[in-house]
C-alpha cells in the first residue's frame, strides 16, 4: 500500500474519528467548564460536595466491582464442569450456558423480574410455602442489580475461561502432577495463573458492562444511586451543567479502571510451552461424582435458565391474568396476535430492524477501510487512530449519548454541529458510534490472517487499490468482518442505554416499547416484545454463523494454496 493510498484513505477516516468519537466528548468537556458564559468549576466542585453525588461514583464502582466477583464465582465453576468433565448432556448444556449472551439487556432484567421480582413466581411460591402475609423479599436496592448483574454477565467468565482452558497445553499440568503435586496446588499454581490473561479479559469486560449498565439500576435501583442513572435524572430535570459533570466523571472513572487492568495484565504475563495438547477430560470414577457432577452442570444451567423460560411463559399470559396467583390462570395467543396486528406494537420492531441494519451496514463499510489502515497503512500515527477506534468500547452508552446529544442539538456547521436531536438519524448514529471497536477488532483480526503477497501480486497484475479490494482482500476479510457486524447488529437491536436518552415518539425502537408496556403494567405484550427480539437475534445469529464459519473454511483453503506453489 503506497504512502498516497494511505494517505487519501486516512484523511476522511481519521476526520470523521475525530468528528464523531473524539469532538462530542470534548464538547461535553467544555460544556461541564462554560457556566454562564465563564470557565468555572463550579460544577465540579457542587459534584464533589454533594453526598447524592459521590453515592452514586461510589455506588457504580462497587457494584462493578461485585458485579466481577459474583460472575466470576458463577462463570469460573461452569466453564471447568463442562469443559474438564465427561458426562452425558456436557455438549448440549454447556452451549445453553451462554445462552443469556444473546439476550439484551432489558429482556434479561424483565426476566429476572417476572420470576425474582416482589410479585414474580418463584417469589410467591417461597411466599405460600412459608405461609408468609407478604414477600420474603424485594428486589430492589444494590443487591438486586448485583443479582442482575451475575445473571447476565456470568457469560464473559464462562466463556473466556472455557476458551483459555481449551488453549491450555496439558503438559505443564502433567508436569506438576509428576512433581508430586496436589490438585488444589495445580490448581492455584498452575492453571489459574495460566488463564490470568482470560480473566483479566472478562473481568475487564464485566466491569466496563456495570459501569455502563443502566437497566437493572433504573428498573431495580430505587433509592440506590449510581452514576448512569444519575446522568439520566439529571437531563430530565433540566439540570444540564450537572448531566455534563457527571458524564465527564463516569467517562474518566471508566478508563481509569480500564488503564489500571491494562497496566496490572502488562506486568503478568505468561507463556505455555509444551506439546500444544490441551489436557483430557476427567473422568468420573466415583458413583457419588457420576451423580453430583451432572447435578450440578446441569441444575446450575438450569436454573440460569428458569428467567428465559419464565418470559415465554408470560409472553402468553393476557392483560388481567396474572394478578395475586403463583402462575397465570390464563394463557392465549392474543399477545403476538397484537403484536403482529397493531401498529403501535409492530412499529417498534420495525424501527429496531430497520436502525440496527444501516448502523450495522456503515460499520461493515468504515471499520473494513479503518482495519485495512491499521494493518496494511504505512504511515505515522497508527496509535492515534487505534486509540480513536477503541474509545468507543472504553465509554459507557451513556456517556455517548449526552455528548451526541449535546453535540447535535444545533445547526452551528462551523462548529461541526448538526441537528440531529429529535430526528430518526440520531440513534443509527449512536448505535454505529457504540459499535465501531467491535467490528473493527474482528476486521483486523481478518486482515492479520491472511498473506499480504496476495495484495501485492494483484497489483503486480495490473490491478487498482479498489479492484484488489473488491477482488482479493473483501472476500478474505468479509467472514471475519461478518462476524463482529453480527455481535454490532444484535448489540444495536436491543440497545437500550442510548435509546432512552435519544429517541423519540415517530423513531421509538422495541426496548423503549418494552419498557413502555412494563409501565402500563401489560406484561404479557412485554414479554411477547422481549421474546420477539431474542428470536430474531437467535435466528441472525445462528445463521449468520453458518455463514461465518462456511467462509471461515473457505478463506482458509484460499490461504492454503496462496502461497508457494506445490512440486509438480
Amino acid at each position: 500500500m503506497s504512502r498516497k493510498t494511505s494517505l487519501w484513505l486516512l484523511l476522511p477516516v481519521f476526520g470523521l474519528l475525530v468528528w464523531l468519537v473524539l469532538y462530542p466528548h470534548l464538547f461535553v468537556l467544555g460544556d461541564s467548564l462554560w457556566i454562564d458564559g465563564a470557565l468555572s468549576l463550579d460544577g465540579y466542585r457542587t459534584f464533589f460536595t454533594t453526598r447524592a453525588e459521590l453515592e452514586a461514583l461510589w455506588g457504580s464502582v462497587w457494584i462493578s466491582l461485585g458485579s466481577v466477583f459474583l460472575s466470576a464465582l458463577i462463570g469460573i465453576p461452569l466453564a471447568f464442569l463442562f469443559t474438564r468433565f465427561d458426562f452425558p448432556g456436557r455438549t448440549v448444556f454447556g452451549a445453553l450456558a451462554a445462552l443469556p449472551v444473546l439476550l439484551p439487556p432489558l429482556v434479561g432484567v424483565i426476566a429476572f423480574l417476572f420470576l425474582y421480582g416482589e410479585s414474580g413466581i418463584f417469589t410467591r411460591v417461597v411466599q405460600a410455602v412459608l405461609g408468609l402475609e407478604r414477600p420474603p423479599w424485594r428486589l430492589v436496592g444494590g443487591w438486586a442489580i448485583l443479582l442482575v448483574h451475575a445473571y447476565s454477565m456470568y457469560v464473559y467468565f464462562y466463556l473466556f475461561t472455557a476458551a483459555g482452558l481449551a488453549r491450555l497445553d496439558g503438559a505443564a499440568t502433567e508436569a506438576a502432577e509428576s512433581l508430586g503435586a496436589s490438585r488444589w496446588r495445580i490448581f492455584w499454581r498452575v492453571t489459574l495463573p495460566m488463564l490470568s490473561p482470560s480473566l483479566m479479559a472478562a473481568s475487564v469486560l464485566v466491569f466496563m458492562t456495570s459501569m455502563a449498565s443502566f437497566s437493572a439500576p433504573y428498573i431495580f435501583g430505587g433509592g440506590f444511586r449510581v452514576l448512569t442513572t444519575q446522568i439520566f435524572n439529571s437531563k430530565m430535570s433540566g439540570e444540564l451543567t450537572m448531566a455534563m459533570v457527571e458524564t465527564v466523571v463516569l467517562a474518566s472513572a471508566s478508563l481509569l479502571f480500564l488503564w489500571i487492568l491494562q497496566r496490572f495484565e502488562r506486568n503478568r504475563e505468561f507463556a505455555a510451552v509444551g506439546k500444544g495438547v490441551s489436557a483430557p477430560r476427567r473422568e468420573i470414577r466415583s458413583r457419588l461424582a457420576r451423580i453430583l457432577v451432572p447435578a450440578l452442570g446441569v441444575g446450575g444451567v438450569f436454573v440460569l435458565l428458569l428467567p428465559h423460560l419464565t418470559l415465554v411463559l408470560v409472553s402468553f399470559v393476557p392483560e388481567g391474568a396474572w394478578t395475586i396467583q403463583i402462575l397465570p390462570t390464563r394463557y392465549t395467543l392474543d399477545n403476538y396476535r397484537a403484536l403482529f396486528s397493531s401498529p403501535q406494537l409492530w412499529t417498534p420492531v420495525l424501527n429496531s430492524l430497520q436502525m440496527a441494519t444501516l448502523a450495522t451496514a456503515a460499520n461493515l463499510v468504515f471499520c473494513f477501510v479503518v482495519a485495512y489502515l491499521l494493518v496494511r497503512g504505512r504511515f505515522r500515527g497508527k496509535g492515534s487512530l487505534l486509540t480513536l477506534t477503541m474509545l468507543p468500547w472504553a465509554l459507557p452508552g451513556t456517556v455517548i449519548a449526552i455528548a451526541l446529544a449535546t453535540t447535535f442539538s444545533a445547526h452551528e456547521p462551523w462548529f461541526g454541529r448538526v441537528l440531529l436531536v429529535g430526528s430518526f438519524w440520531i440513534l443509527p448514529l449512536a448505535y454505529f458510534i457504540r459499535n465501531i471497536p467491535l467490528v473493527a477488532q474482528a476486521a483486523v483480526a481478518s486482515f492479520r490472517q491472511y498473506d499480504p503477497e496476495l495484495d501485492e501480486a494483484a497489483h503486480s497484475l495490473g490491478a487498482s487499490w479498489f479492484t484488489t479490494m473488491r477482488r482479493v482482500a473483501a472476500p478474505l476479510v468479509l467472514p471475519g468482518l461478518m462476524a463482529g457486524g453480527l455481535l454490532a447488529w444484535v448489540a444495536a437491536l436491543g440497545e437500550f442505554v442510548s435509546s432512552i436518552l435519544l429517541y423519540t415518539h415517530r423513531s421509538r425502537p422495541i426496548s423503549i416499547e418494552i419498557l413502555s408496556q412494563l409501565r402500563a403494567f401489560d406484561f404479557g405484550a412485554a414479554a411477547a416484545l422481549g421474546v420477539v427480539l431474542a428470536a430474531l437475534m437467535t435466528v441472525v445469529f445462528a445463521l449468520g454463523g453458518r455463514y461465518v464459519r462456511g467462509g471461515l473454511a473457505g478463506g482458509r483453503g484460499v490461504a492454503a494454496t496462496s502461497g508457494n506453489p506445490p512440486p509438480s
